[in-house]
């Protein structure tokens, strides 16, 4: 066992290579798989499970206080949970914040998303730094009963995400128009009734604070499913292109991604990626994406920006990254990591087309990557006049 426990384990957590951990389960009983990546926030977990860009992967939460300012469906960052699971050291705790309406556990609960705690997530850290992101079998059962071998099997029968196209799960059914804005003391969220610029946002599995960070940059924001063609964009004569963050191998969304986004590039657009979508730009201008060991996912990443030479704090979720050796001519590398020099920013020369890796909308800094959107919506106002 992981832990000293003087009741009966009633979580298990199976690695494909046999090893396991025992703990105590929340949540949903049942059992998943999935790929097993770790997070190093010390807030937002609600914003985490809710982030489309984990399906496929159950979250290991470095930081022990899970569960203290409960959930709220204001900061819901889709519909419903989107990763498969949560594994943290210590039991939730209790909401303790004005905000929440509800209690962690019930939350997970009500929407099948299995929780286990009371695991060393010290040693399970190092175990995926060390050998890459595990495939695992996450199964919680308030009796204790678990069929280790065959928790061992399944865990080993996940195909992994390598190949696997997750945006099209994930997207939204139809198109649908966004307004909203940025979280603002003491109204909430308000509304934007005088934007400036028409902006399409193709949906690979979007953050609702990035559309929100669009509107608050004065955007009239459209939001298209992840198979959105081409022609379908220009028919909406916008302004500019925003391609979103979403989950899964960025090589299996380009088989109808780049295709879409090439048919753009023809056009004098701005063009803005965030996550997959910079992966998804980069893809459809050349360049290659590679599977990385066990992949950025945190909210204390320092990233360098070279066309300023200032650093920020930056959230980040991914597995795959884009390899900066393989970027064309005419591409030029913008922002890199400061933890392992991998690519975090790519922009077209002299063009208004550029992309990040990380999730400027996400407020880690808190504001050090509000830039960005302001710098679409300035290239946005450079090629059209402003509606009055």
């Amino acid at each position: 066992m992981s832990v000293h426990m003087t009741q009966k384990p009633t979580a298990c957590l199976a690695l494909a290579d046999g090893t396991l951990f025992y703990g105590k389960g929340f949540g949903a009983v049942g059992q998943t798989t999935a790929e097993l990546c770790f997070n190093t926030a010390m807030t937002g977990y609600q914003e985490i499970m809710t982030d489309p860009s984990y399906a496929g992967q159950v979250v290991t939460f470095t930081f022990p206080h899970i569960g203290n300012t409960g959930v709220t469906p204001e900061d819901d960052e889709t519909a419903d949970p989107v990763a498969a699971g949560m594994v943290v050291k210590w039991d939730p705790t209790d909401a303790s914040n004005w905000r929440a309406t509800e209690e962690l556990t019930t939350w997970l609960t009500k929407r099948g998303r299995i929780g286990m705690g009371g695991v060393d997530t010290r040693r399970l850290t190092r175990a995926i730094r060390q050998q890459g992101a595990p495939h695992v079998a996450l199964a919680h059962d308030p009796d204790g009963n678990f069929d280790i071998e065959a928790l061992v099997a399944a865990a080993r029968a996940f195909t992994g995400l390598e190949g696997l196209d997750l945006a099209k799960e994930v997207t939204c059914a139809q198109s649908y128009h966004w307004d909203q804005m940025r979280w603002a003391w003491p109204d909430g969220y308000p509304t934007q009734d005088a934007p400036k610029h028409k902006v399409v946002a193709i949906d690979y599995g979007a953050k609702r604070n990035i559309l929100r960070c669009l509107a608050s940059a004065g955007c009239d924001v459209t939001v298209l499913p992840a198979t959105a063609t081409a022609a379908d964009v220009l028919a909406l004569n916008p302004d500019g292109v925003f391609l979103s963050n979403g989950p899964g191998d960025p090589a299996a969304t380009g088989a109808y991604a780049v295709p879409m986004i090439k048919g753009i590039l023809e056009k004098d657009l701005p063009i803005f990626g965030i996550c997959l979508g910079h992966q998804m730009l980069a893809l459809a201008l050349g360049a290659k994406t590679i599977k990385m060991n066990h992949g950025h996912h945190g909210a204390n990443h320092p990233v360098k920006d070279y066309t300023t030479g200032k650093v920020e704090i930056t959230s980040m979720n991914h597995g795959f990254t884009v390899d900066s050796q393989s970027l064309p001519d005419g591409v030029e590398e913008t922002h890199v990591s400061l933890f392992d020099g991998s690519n975090c920013g790519i922009r077209v020369a002299n063009r208004p087309v550029f992309s990040v890796q990380y999730h400027p909308e996400a407020s880690p800094g808190p504001q050090d990557s509000y830039y960005l959107f302001e710098r679409f919506a300035k290239a946005m106002a450079e090629r059209t006049p402003v509606s009055a």
